[in-house]
């Protein structure tokens, strides 16, 4: 059972990474679409979008730290 739960927290700690990563993306666009000097209706399209985005990364982040708390606790 030991490598299995070293392969699920190494899992987990990609997916985490990997949110996080997202996170920083949205982060970046955001900051992009207000820079853009876009009108209100396109601004607002384009910050839905991001928001998305945002809630999908956030999702996998959290997957990604239940997948190494519960790795850590199966240890």
């Amino acid at each position: 059972m030991g490598v299995a739960v070293e392969i699920l927290i190494w899992i987990g700690a990609a997916l985490t990474l990997g949110g996080v990563a997202g996170l920083i993306w949205c982060i970046v666009l955001a900051t992009r679409a207000r820079r853009a000097r876009l009108s209100d209706d396109a601004l607002r399209a384009r910050l839905q979008r991001v928001v998305t985005l945002n809630l999908a990364a956030l999702g996998v982040s959290a997957v990604g730290l239940m997948c190494v708390v519960a790795g850590i606790m199966l240890a």
